[in-house]
């Protein structure tokens, strides 16, 4: 069941000591940070970092045979997903419940991590707008009216929310109905958004879009002036755009996560099931998670000695780009055994999805490879280090960014509430992750 083995891999999964493990990682960040500030005084990442791509993946990439298979490719998955999800059986051998669940929010990590902004190239809903705009004769990039840019990425933050609470609050999450409706609502408001605002609306709003996107800041492939080049994941974080609702959108993303965790604790459990309202109290918890991400994060990049030219409420936006490789090395920790296990379910189930007997894709005979849950040390040290690469990368980026904004009496103290911040989501999200 997709549901109820969503806390695949929690704290069974982990034979090491958590004291160890949180004292470890805090060391190894304030080490970090200590290396940082003696032998990095200037900032490194810029558009002009990287060198250009091969020239013949440069133009297969860049070719219109590539961007027409992309997204026909994306209409076919699309199409398949409607068809399971409004015409399959409403029982959770249904593989709707994990290709919406986990293929698609979970899968789009390492996907997005290894070949970009994924989604951009096969989102459905941007080549149906894009076909409807040729047909209106508008213009597909900014549509009828166009985009109100100030509105930034807060719809798509919004989104996230949605998401993220239909998974982990919802009180049928593993009913059919309430992916048909999320799924209904969404294509409704893409396919509008998309008439009115074009491909920009896609760009700022739908929230698959600017997940994959941020995702993809940490991967190798970058563009510098539309030439596809290969450049270090680091200078393509750099590149990420400051535009409103980002500190909102990695809040989003992190403070679930983090909530995912905290909701299979005996603690929450036991508040909850003593509890009249367990649903409100998930709720509430689900709401305060992201918004003491948000709050933490805020406080500890504001707080620091501004120059001329910076606003102190801007710090946030300017800085939010540094939480993106933490909000990976969480997912990858607390979904990783829930990706492979389940994942290898859903393609099994997707041979097979009306449940008469059918081999589709060539999948039904396959069966689950428990491999990686029978290597509990191996699977409790790549948790461990993928929350602690996140956090020792998130420095980096805070330090490169802080060097070229921070004045340079404060280029350094005005750090370190930035630091203690990193350094509360580490011992607080080891903390869950053991717990869980």
């Amino acid at each position: 069941m997709i549901i109820q083995t969503h806390g695949i891999g929690g704290s069974q999964d982990l034979p090491i000591s958590p004291i160890l493990a949180i004292a470890g990682a805090v060391a190894a960040l304030t080490i970090s940070f200590t290396v940082l500030a003696v032998a990095w005084r200037k900032p490194r990442y810029s558009e002009s970092v990287g060198d250009p791509a091969p020239r013949w993946l440069a133009r297969l990439v860049d070719s219109a045979g590539w961007a027409i298979a992309l997204r026909v490719l994306g209409l076919l998955l699309f199409g398949y997903l409607l068809w399971v999800t409004y015409l399959g059986p409403d029982l959770l051998t249904n593989p709707a419940f994990g290709m919406f669940y986990v293929l698609l929010w979970v899968g789009l990590v390492p996907v997005s991590l290894a070949f970009g902004p994924v989604w951009k190239a096969i989102s459905p809903t941007r080549t149906i707008s894009r076909g409807v705009a040729r047909l209106a004769r508008t213009d597909p990039e900014t549509g009828l009216v166009g985009y109100r840019v100030r509105l930034g990425y807060w719809p798509a933050a919004l989104g996230l929310f949605a998401f993220v609470w239909t998974e982990l609050v919802s009180p049928r999450p593993d009913e059919l109905g309430t992916i048909q409706l999320w799924i209904g609502v969404y294509l409704a408001v893409m396919l509008v958004g998309g008439a009115l605002g074009g491909q920009q609306f896609h760009e700022h709003v739908d929230p698959f879009e600017v997940y994959s996107t941020l995702v993809s800041r940490m991967s190798f492939w970058g563009r510098r002036h539309g030439e596809l080049v290969v450049r270090s994941p680091m200078a393509n974080l750099a590149m990420t755009p400051v535009r409103p609702g980002l500190v909102a959108v990695v809040a989003v993303l992190f403070g679930s996560t983090a909530f995912d965790s905290f909701k299979d604790s005996p603690e929450w459990l036991s508040v909850t099931q003593s509890s009249s309202s367990p649903y409100l109290l998930n709720n509430l918890a689900l709401i305060g998670f992201c918004l003491a991400v948000g709050a933490i994060f805020a406080a500890g990049t504001m707080a620091t000695g501004v120059g001329p030219e910076t606003r102190r409420r801007d710090l946030p936006g300017l800085f939010a780009h540094s939480v993106a490789p933490i909000v990976i090395g969480y997912v990858v920790a607390h979904y990783l055994s829930f990706l492979v296990i389940v994942g290898q379910t859903t393609l099994i189930q997707m041979s097979d999805p009306m449940g008469n007997g059918s081999n589709l894709l060539g999948t039904a005979d396959w069966s689950v490879n428990y491999w990686l849950l029978e290597h509990p040390t191996l699977l409790a040290n790549t948790k461990v280090l993928a929350v602690v690469t996140g956090h020792i990368l998130g420095v980096i980026a805070a330090h490169d960014r802080a060097i070229s904004l921070l004045p340079k009496r404060h280029q350094l103290t005005g750090q370190l509430p930035l630091l203690f911040a990193m350094v509360a989501f580490t011992v607080g999200g080891l903390y869950l992750l053991f717990a869980s």
